[in-house]
This record gives C-alpha cells, structure tokens and sequence, in this order.
C-alpha cells in the first residue's frame, strides 16, 4: 500500500515538473527583457552610473583589541561569565559606531591635527567582525574549562565528510583545542588573520586554532584551483550585469517610486539578486584566500538566493558563517529551541546592532521576527500532522508550496524596508500591491512564488534521492 501511494506521489509529481520549468523560463525571460528596457528608457534619469569595469582593491588594515587575557581567565571560571563578556563586548560595539572610531582631539586639542588623516577606510566598520571573533574566543576558553558534551564517535557515525578520512567544520568547532592554543600570539592571530579580517566569512577561534598545525585537508590544489575559477567566472556574470541592468541606480535615484507596480517588483527582485551576486563575490574570494592559507572556514552562500522557501532555510544560507556563530555563542546559550519564539527577537536584534546603528535595520530585523511567527507555527502543525494517503501528501505539499509563496514575499518586503526603502518606504510599498493596479501584480507575484517553491521542493528531493 505504501508503495503504491509513493509511486502515486511521484507520479503526480513528475507531470507538473515540465509545466512548472515552462513557467520559469517565460518569468524569467520577461524579467530580463522588461529590465533591458527599463534600464535604457531611464538611462539619462538615473544617479551612480559612469563607465568602467570592476576594479579590484586592496586593503591592508591592521586593528588590534589588546583585551587583557587574565581579566578573561578571572571571568571564564565563574557563573557570570556570560553577563559581564557580552555586556563588554556590546558595550565596546556601540562605542566604536557611536563615536564614529573616537577622535584624536578627543585626548586634546593639541592632537586634533591627526582628525585630518583618518584615511578613506573606516576601521571600526570591519572591526565589527573583529568583536564577534572577541566573543568566540572567549566562549571557546570557557567552555574548555568544563567538561565537554560533544560525542566524537557518534559525530563520526552521522557525518559523511569524517567518515571520508576528512574533518568537518562541525568537528573542528566542537571537538576543543589544547589549552596552550588560547595564548595570547594566537589570539592576536586570530583577530588579525588577513584573508577574513575585512568581511569574513566568520570563523570559530577552535576551528581557526586547530588548523594552524594541520592545515585543511578538505580542497586539494585542483579543488581549491577549480573553485577560485569559478569564482571568476562569478565575477564575469557581476559584470555583465552591472552593465545591462540598473537595478541598484534605480534605488538609489527613486525614479522606480515613479513606476508602475509590475516594473517596481522587477526592480525590488533585481536589488535583492544583486545584494546577493555582491556579497556571493566578496566572501568567496576571502574564502578562497582563505583556502590557498591552508585555513578552511564556511561557505557563506552554499545555496542560491532563489532556492529558499522559508525563512529558516534563508538564513541558514545567507551569510551562513554568522548564522552558525549566532546559533553557537547566542541562540543555544539562550536557551535553543526551547524558548524559540522569543530567542529569534534577541538574536535578529543583535543583527540589527552588529550591522549598524539605524531605525531601518532594527525594522528588518522585528519585521523578520514578526515573519517567523507564523513559520514556527505552520511548521510545527506540519510536523504533527503525519499524511498516511496520497491525497494527504498532495495536500501538505500544496499547503507549503503556498506558505513558500507568502514567505517570499514576506522575506522581500522585509529585506528591501532594512537595505533599501527603510521604515518610512513601508506605506508606499504597500499602497502599490494594494492599490486597483497592484492587486493583480501581487496575485501574479504569489503565482510566481508559488511555482517557484514547486520548483525548490523538487530540487530537493533529487538531491534526496541521490544520497
């Protein structure tokens, strides 16, 4: 019975998949051809644009918190270890944006001159990657003076990357180091290692510590070699799109403001694809960096923008280095899954902060955690609710194709209010899929995003299916 019902379902599946390719290919057709339109009619309206190509810059900045490690030997054996360590660390993230980097004339007037030279890069920008490695360091030396839970052998058992002879990120960040790692030179290191200090990805000072005498043995030469190609082939595409498609002028000028509501989805969709293009090319090429040091640390766009369908997914696959430091060193001491639903407004909340101090991302952040709500609530009937038919199984299926449409939408409303529109764009957006004009754009987006899901769900299941 149950192998009648699977063939059922994969049967019914496998008929719409040609339907739903055919409606991707015209969406996305009509995408670039509307958008190729759209950025030659404006061309003369729009601010930012000038002729070029991308240049590659390098930056050579060294900044170095010399926090005195016997204060943190003191504080790492005591129950109010996490109080004092995060009120510092929180308390020093928000003097460096507050102060703007502080001022020599700050000390006297007789060093004011030096306020002249400050440079063209802002220190304390990136040293915002600096801090969470400041906390990372500290929450590894403390939880290396207790006992560990962490199970090498079952860890082993699960993971298919160790069972190859190869050693997981995972491991590497659970396992431990030797207590002459947490050395002041070491920590210093890790601090000012070169090929993250700018923008990450971010890296667990065990995982960092325990690849300086055995380098990764994840990527050979030709892994590593292939993958800094493909990293310029990536680059290509940037370029090709920046020269085609205005998206961000757009933004930037408010011209879309001007559009009707089928050219604003395009251009809000074209932002975000090239949010993401842009920092897809930033942190593969520090990781590649990263990789020819012998240091290997996480992908931080292991997945396509356009294949999440919940929220979840999204952040586990945005930025996924900072996820895996938030679920380590904030969520999990929170309190996990158990207190989820409040844990999500702490921990987004802290994005908000980290990234900067403005009203517009501290509204991504709550609107996100607003979004979340019914995700948790939706997945949690979801997993009760056990489909024992076919009939059972289409419907669930199609209940979350649905639920993957609206959180789409919701997860570009939220990200174009924090990075692009800000908190006072909420009502214009609004009004423009509201309006008598709008209401058949927004069914069309939901079809759409709909489809799209359909889509996702069967990418994933091949993979499935492949293991």
């Amino acid at each position: 019975m149950d192998l009648k019902r699977s063939n059922t379902s994969r049967g019914s599946k496998m008929r719409e998949l040609p339907f739903l390719v055919l409606y991707a290919a015209a969406f996305y057709a009509f995408i670039i051809r509307r958008s190729l339109q759209l950025s030659r009619d404006h061309y003369a309206e729009l601010f930012g644009l000038r002729p070029g190509w991308l240049t590659p810059q390098c930056l050579n900045v060294l900044s170095l918190n010399r926090t005195p490690l016997s204060s943190l030997v003191i504080f790492a054996r005591t129950k109010y270890f996490s109080l004092v360590f995060w009120s510092f660390n929180i308390f020093f993230l928000l003097c460096n944006r507050i102060y703007e980097g502080y001022s020599f004339s700050s000390f006297g007037e007789h060093w004011a001159l030096l306020d002249n030279f400050r440079g063209t890069f802002r220190w304390q920008i990136c040293f915002n990657f600096v801090v969470l490695r400041m906390v990372s360091f500290g929450y590894d030396y403390h939880w290396a003076l207790q006992d560990s839970r962490f199970d090498h052998e079952k860890h082993i058992q699960r993971c298919t990357v160790c069972r190859a002879g190869k050693t997981c990120y995972h491991f590497l960040q659970e396992r431990g180091v030797q207590s002459d790692k947490f050395a002041f030179v070491t920590y210093l290191s890790y601090l000012a290692y070169a090929p993250l200090y700018l923008a990450g990805p971010i890296l667990s000072f065990n995982a960092f510590a325990s690849q300086l005498d055995i380098p990764q043995n994840n990527y050979s030469v030709r892994d590593t070699t292939w993958y800094g190609l493909r990293w310029l082939l990536s680059l290509l595409l940037m370029e090709l799109m920046t020269h085609l498609f205005y998206y961000n002028a757009f933004a930037i000028s408010g011209i879309w403001k001007q559009l009707n509501p089928v050219d604003v989805f395009i251009i809000g969709y074209g932002v975000l694809i090239f949010m993401w293009l842009k920092f897809f090319l930033v942190w593969r090429y520090f990781r590649f960096w990263s990789l020819i040091c012998g240091i290997e640390v996480p992908e931080n766009m292991p997945k396509c923008v356009n294949n999440c369908y919940n929220l979840e997914s999204f952040w586990k696959n945005w930025h996924a280095s900072y996820n895996k430091w938030l679920v380590r060193y904030l969520y999990i001491p929170l309190g996990g899954s158990q207190r989820k639903l409040l844990n999500v407004w702490v921990v987004f909340t802290f994005v908000a902060i980290w990234h900067d101090l403005e009203w517009k991302l501290l509204s991504w952040a709550w609107l996100t955690c607003l979004f979340f709500i019914p995700e948790i609530i939706f997945k949690s009937a979801a997993n009760a609710f056990q489909a024992k038919t076919a009939l059972g199984e289409f419907i669930v299926r199609e209940f979350s194709a649905a639920a993957g449409a609206i959180t789409i939408t919701c997860l570009m409303v939220a990200n174009l209010v924090g990075f692009v529109i800000g908190p006072s764009g909420i009502s214009w957006l609004v009004s423009q899929f509201l309006s008598r004009e709008g209401l058949p754009v927004l069914a069309g987006m939901l079809l759409t995003f709909y489809v799209g899901t359909k889509l996702m769900f069967h990418i994933r299941d091949a993979k499935q299916s492949t293991r």
